[in-house]
């Protein structure tokens, strides 16, 4: 699929590998400083709040300017954030009050990284190769952030509350390496919205560009709804999810890091299949079967006592959320015209990231108050009541065909 194309996949994995460390060590790192759901909780949401904040700003950012180059600025800001967080616990004056801050900080810093490296992709492949071309980078994903990360982040942790985060600055910085060897990404070319040929005009003005876009595209905005309201349901009990595993299921640090890995495991192994269920399923069945999946995970760990059971479903979840994360990307990538990738993708990015912090804030209140298994319980029963709401759009989502950003309210039925 190209150098470049392989020397984003090299970046994406690298970076990958320190996240997935952070994965495992953050949760613990704040619950050895509190055991409050509330504020276990508030660590997830300060990383992912910014992108309420940030996240339309850094999607207008990414179609004025080089893609390429956003990624490496924003990833050499991460870099500064985790080593003033080592220094803060080496030293030992670290206190939740300053890992929360952190997690904000580092939090901003990823909204640009992920804004402006979602667009890469489609500059650099054609648009029949979109579906194997994520398919790789979520294999990177899982591998690295879900299957090698999360047991090596708690391993350092035992070793040293500052290791993992010194391994993660490693693993940024040679992502700004590996990605810098790219070639140049343009910026697609565009006239402004006031039709004056502007080269910048003000960035409200792209973001509402962008917004009206989305609106008038029926596809694409029902696409953002469903990963909203999934995000919401899935992210009550992921919030506290640490507390559920090592309190409820009595599973230690390290059985933690195994559920995640256990997801990596299935993940991979989804990996291998999704060519032949792109070539002999359609997108609007398998979109269907993941979703369904879904509500039935959450039915089963509400349920479930036992570390080991826990552990088969997390492994069936990684493999039906490496699909949906496939195709939900891809269909969204051949919809969305190359001048406007970046802003609908941050606005995906809002809604993903936005149904989190939701989830996660009720996750910790209700857990609080009715115990751990209870997220479960309200995550199950919106997930079955969404499912119900998109069930039928799902076939206008995937039959659509790209349209221009000039014209984005007529899609096409035509499969």
């Amino acid at each position: 699929m190209g150098r470049d194309f392989r020397w984003l996949l090299a970046s994406s994995w690298t970076s990958n590998v320190g996240d997935g460390v952070a994965l495992a060590a953050a949760p613990l790192l704040i619950a050895s400083m509190t055991s409050s759901p509330i504020l276990v909780a508030a660590g997830a949401i300060l990383q992912f709040l910014p992108w309420l904040l940030f996240g339309l700003h850094a999607g207008a950012i990414a179609d004025r300017f080089d893609r390429r180059r956003l990624v490496m600025l924003a990833n050499a800001a991460r870099a500064v954030v985790l080593t003033a967080l080592c220094v803060f616990l080496v030293t030992g004056t670290a206190n939740i009050w300053i890992v929360l801050a952190v997690a904000f900080l580092y939090g901003t810093a990823e909204v640009f990284v992920d804004t402006a490296g979602s667009t890469l992709l489609p500059m650099l492949v054609q648009p029949a190769d979109l579906g194997i071309g994520n398919a790789r980078l979520q294999a990177g994903y899982l591998v690295a952030n879900q299957f090698a990360g999360p047991p090596l982040g708690a391993f350092l942790f035992a070793a040293g509350s500052a290791w993992p985060f010194l391994v993660e600055i490693v693993c940024v910085l040679a992502a700004v390496v590996l990605i810098s060897r790219l070639a140049r990404t343009p910026v697609p070319p565009r006239e402004s919205a006031d039709g004056g040929g502007s080269a910048h005009p003000p960035v409200h003005t792209d973001i509402a560009e962008g917004l009206r876009w989305l609106w008038r595209n029926p596809p694409v905005r029902m696409l953002v709804l469903i990963i909203l309201l999934f995000n919401v349901t899935w992210a009550a009990p992921w919030g506290v999810l640490v507390l559920y595993a090592t309190e409820h299921l009595h599973m230690g640090a390290v059985g933690y890091g195994a559920l995640t890995t256990a997801s990596a495991v299935g993940g991979i192994l989804a990996t291998l299949s999704f060519g032949w269920l792109e070539r002999h399923i359609s997108f609007a069945s398998l979109m269907r079967i993941v979703l369904t999946l879904e509500v039935l995970m959450h039915l089963a760990f509400a349920l479930t006592t036992v570390g080991w059971v826990a552990l088969v479903i997390m492994f069936f979840f990684g493999a039906y959320a490496f699909v949906w994360g496939t195709i939900s990307t891809t269909v969204r990538q051949r919809l969305v015209p190359a001048e406007l990738q970046g802003r609908v993708a941050s606005v995906n990015m809002v809604g993903v990231f936005g149904g989190m912090v939701i989830g996660q804030a009720l996750g910790g209140v209700i857990a609080e108050i009715w115990g751990l298994t209870a997220p479960w319980w309200f995550a199950f029963a919106g997930a079955a009541l969404t499912l119900l709401f998109v069930w039928k759009p799902i076939s206008a989502i995937v039959s659509a065909r790209p349209v221009s950003q000039d014209d984005p309210a007529q899609p096409s039925n035509e499969p």
